[in-house]
């Protein structure tokens, strides 16, 4: 069709318009801003609307009118003609709304309209409606019916182009997210690997033990990173925690009631009781047959306490110094969760008690 065919048929060039702009559109506002002006303009009806299905609702969005109509209004579905429309996927042609008993009269009585069209957005499953009134009685043309269902057809795929538009920005913002996270966890995570190397280089008396320890406490580290990313770095379960830092559980026996541990609590835990477990295997009571560890905890009036016990072990003597895996047993886990660590060596085996208030750090489940 040529330039001048296209503008001799107005409503026909509006309808092109309208598919021109509600390719553009980026929100439902923007859609029933062209919807309720080129719809008007290609039916000659009086006022237009446009209607969202809404949690078992017709939502009222938008309205372009000679008179006040329903705009911001919700209706139940069954209650409403527009709801009759999306929940047959038909258009609703009613030339005297007096004389049809779909129509809620008394919704109606107080606008001024007296005819009326209703056409589905998406013939299957519809995500909303336009509807177009007349102030008098009226018998709309064919012409005026297919031109809004046509405008309907464009405004659906102006809304599915909407809700792919925010679909992409809400990923690429998760994207973004995520990118900023891992970039905080990969900077914390190599702070923490160079801080056990550092404390770890300082206490070791030999390169041989340097490499033996510095390993174990890094396999310990990517063991806590597996356990989160098993949990989207929500968080972790101290039993999870616990069982993945000692890994022999048929030496050692966890008893208590669930506990969720933040993100940072969780690894704090899988370090230190990597460190207990790794001094019970080399000097303690997992060192020898028959030797074994109960993890006891419990919680009670807002508290946390956890108890490690060696048992069946070689004697213990308090030993003349403290390395970093003690300073991280005794003040480092304490201090992260903000109570108190105490370490006693018996003479029957290593007891380890732990307390803690109840709070975002430890929170009973």
């Amino acid at each position: 069709m040529t330039q001048t065919a296209l503008q001799a048929s107005s409503p026909l060039a509006t309808l092109v318009e309208a598919i021109e702009q509600l390719s553009t559109a980026r929100t439902a506002e923007d859609i029933a801003a062209v919807v309720r002006s080129r719809a008007r303009a290609i039916s000659g009806a009086d006022g237009i609307t446009v209607v969202l299905r809404s949690d078992g609702h017709c939502l009222y969005l938008d309205e372009e009118a000679i008179g006040p109509l329903w705009k911001g209004r919700r209706f139940p579905l069954g209650q409403c003609i527009a709801g009759w429309t999306m929940l047959n996927g038909r258009t609703a042609v009613i030339p005297d709304i007096y004389r049809d008993d779909r129509i809620p009269f008394t919704v109606y009585r107080p606008t001024f309209v007296n005819s009326l069209v209703m056409t589905p957005v998406r013939r299957e499953d519809p995500m909303a409606a336009i509807g177009a009134y007349w102030k008098v009685a009226h018998t709309p043309s064919d012409a005026a019916v297919a031109g809004l269902e046509a405008v309907a057809r464009a405004a659906a795929t102006a809304f599915e182009n909407v809700s792919l538009l925010a679909s992409i920005e809400q990923a690429l913002r998760r994207q973004d997210q995520m990118i900023r996270e891992l970039d905080h966890r990969v900077k914390n995570t190599l702070a923490a690997t160079l801080s056990i190397a550092k404390r770890t280089l300082k206490s070791s008396p030999s390169p041989a033990r340097f490499a033996d320890v510095f390993e174990g406490r890094v396999m310990a580290l990517s063991r806590a990173h597996e356990l989160l990313a098993r949990e989207d770095w929500t968080g972790g379960d101290l039993a999870e925690a616990v069982g993945v830092a000692c890994d022999d559980p048929d030496r050692v026996t966890l008893r208590g009631p669930p506990i969720r541990l933040a993100p940072e609590t969780a690894m704090s835990f899988v370090l230190v009781f990597h460190e207990l477990a790794d001094n019970a295997r080399r000097h303690g009571a997992l060192s020898k047959p028959g030797g074994r560890v109960t993890i006891d905890w419990m919680v009670e009036d807002g508290r946390f306490e956890l108890t490690w016990l060696e048992w069946d072990g070689p004697a213990v003597s308090v030993p003349v110094a403290r390395g970093f895996g003690s300073q991280m047993i005794e003040r480092g886990l304490p201090r992260d969760v903000g109570g108190e660590g105490r370490l006693g060596f018996e003479p029957d085996g290593l007891r380890y008690v732990l307390t803690a208030p109840l709070g975002e750090r430890i929170a009973a489940r």
